[in-house]
């Protein structure tokens, strides 16, 4: 636990740091725990640390968490990929979707989230890596003198963003993406960078978008310099998985 507490504080720490050193837009950057596959345990020893946000891949395996922690004041964000057989599970049980990238998907969320529950986060997904295998509005970026408005990939978030935000059950609140290991700093860093400038123009459009949800353990650090407002960290929390 001690140990835990040292990471949690380093972690937050750098965040700081580096959200210190960000040229534009400075706000606070969140930190989303990854709990996937660590017992309700160690999320209790992690929100004893102080943290709240907790961010789960599998739906059965977060639900169980979810009930598990019910006594505890804990916000819960699906973050892995959506089959539409599980959408009422995650509609019943999370605070957050950050995986959406399909019209099906936001109909089976509207529908399947409880009148009792305040309205669901989303964000939608996009595919900055262009990688075939991951889940994501595929990004498109072109380095033309278009400007956003007028950019294919801008348009594509723009008419799925007008659809969630005409749900009565659903919020709108941002971008979510998964970036490539492999990639190089820089070339990274300009793929996180438009999609700052896609997520910045959204603010303008939505008064409720206020959530870049990019970064992770390897790259958070390029992730906050070039516009992220919250980081998905697991095992730099909680040590390594089984």
């Amino acid at each position: 636990m001690h140990n835990m507490n040292d990471r949690i504080k380093n972690i937050l720490d750098l965040i700081k740091k580096y959200a210190k050193k960000r040229i534009s837009h400075h706000h606070t950057v969140q930190l989303l725990a990854v709990s996937k596959r660590f017992p309700a345990q160690a999320v209790e020893d992690a929100y004893a640390c102080g943290l709240t946000q907790f961010g789960e891949n599998y739906v059965q395996e977060g639900v169980d968490k979810i009930q598990q922690l019910a006594h505890l004041p804990l916000t819960w964000h699906f973050i892995g990929p959506i089959q539409s057989n599980k959408t009422q599970l995650i509609a019943q049980n999370f605070d957050w979707v950050q995986t959406v990238c399909r019209e099906k998907i936001i109909a089976r969320l509207q529908a399947q989230r409880p009148e009792n529950l305040a309205p669901l986060n989303i964000l939608i997904q996009v595919n900055i890596s262009q990688d075939p295998a991951k889940s994501g509005v595929i990004a498109d970026f072109i380095n033309d003198n278009r400007t956003i408005l007028e950019q294919p990939l801008y348009i594509q978030i723009y008419k799925m963003a007008q659809l969630i935000h005409k749900q009565s059950r659903l919020c709108f609140r941002g971008l979510m993406t998964i970036s490539e290991k492999s990639l190089p700093t820089e070339e990274l860093a300009l793929q996180y960078k438009q999609l700052d400038q896609i997520y910045q123009q959204l603010q303008k459009d939505f008064a409720t978008v206020d959530c870049l949800s990019m970064g992770m353990s390897q790259d958070f650090e390029t992730a906050i310099l070039n516009g992220s407002t919250q980081v998905r960290i697991g095992t730099a929390i909680f040590g390594q998985r089984d």
